[in-house]
């Protein structure tokens, strides 16, 4: 736990696909454990899939992308039960938690429940950079628009709140997405915040956004303001250039959240059977 102060990478990222395995980690992951600066051994990552039910046949790929990367990787799951004694010095122990996508409303509810919240609350400030994508990013935040009650996008304002504001993701890949936050920030819903395109993130350390990062060459991060505090009025949507991560140079139309792909590296097939939220 080296992150030279409470680190968090929110993401519309994760694992991709592999040239001859099923997935590898992706340029956003691969930023999450440089953040960390482990030096001497292997860095530790624990993946978290609550939000998309803790399904087993997804942490086959993520342990097998782990190994290509030379990282130490685990699970922390609660379904059906928790898989770990002691869940506070599991995660303490950690120096990334990597949270995937799915349902934002059901990962606060279970994580709630069983004190997760304040854990990695202790762990943010202890070093143990917490990071994820799509639900995985939006968790972090004071609020954001979800798909977590239905096919339609909702405000949820009610996230753990480490960083400031709200955020939407999939803002490229998903039309819904973008009126639907707009509207719920102009309406004084949701806080200002940002948006992400897909392949982009948000770096920030404490409550300060540090770095805006992509793994793809043309995409955008949005910063949203509503143009009126008493919620009367509209937004305001300023464009930022992200700084590419290595390993990417190519860019790719959006596409529908189900089949979106980017052409390098493509999403791997375990994130594309992760529901969006």
């Amino acid at each position: 736990m080296t992150a030279i102060a409470p680190t968090i990478l929110a993401t519309c990222g994760g694992l991709v696909a592999g040239d001859w395995t099923d997935s590898r980690y992706g340029p956003l992951l691969q930023h999450a454990i440089e953040l960390a600066q482990v030096v001497g051994r292997r860095p530790r990552v624990a993946h978290i899939n609550t939000a998309g039910g803790d399904q087993r046949h997804v942490e086959g790929a993520e342990l097998e992308a782990a190994r290509l990367a030379g990282v130490e990787a685990s699970h922390v799951r609660f379904f059906p039960h928790p898989n770990t004694p002691d869940l506070r010095e599991h995660i303490l122990a950690q120096d990334v938690v990597w949270v995937s996508g799915g349902s934002l409303l059901n990962l606060l509810a279970v994580w709630r429940a069983h004190g997760l919240d304040e854990i990695l609350t202790e762990a943010w400030q202890r070093g143990v950079v917490l990071a994820g994508g799509s639900a995985g990013g939006l968790c972090w935040h004071e609020g954001g628009t979800t798909a977590s009650r239905g096919p339609d996008i909702s405000a949820l304002a009610d996230g753990l709140g480490l960083v400031p504001g709200s955020l939407a993701v999939h803002y490229d890949s998903d039309p819904r997405r973008r009126p639907a936050h707009q509207a719920a920030v102009a309406s004084g819903e949701l806080p200002g915040g940002y948006a992400l395109e897909e392949g982009t993130g948000l770096v920030y350390q404490g409550w300060t956004l540090v770095d805006v990062v992509s793994e793809r060459e043309g995409a955008a991060v949005w910063r949203v303001q509503g143009t009126d505090p008493g919620g009367r009025g509209g937004v305001t949507e300023t464009r930022i250039e992200p700084r590419v991560l290595p390993g990417l140079t190519t860019a790719g139309p959006a596409q529908s959240p189900n089949t979106f792909t980017s052409p390098s590296p493509s999403t791997s097939p375990i994130e594309e059977a992760r529901t969006p939220r």
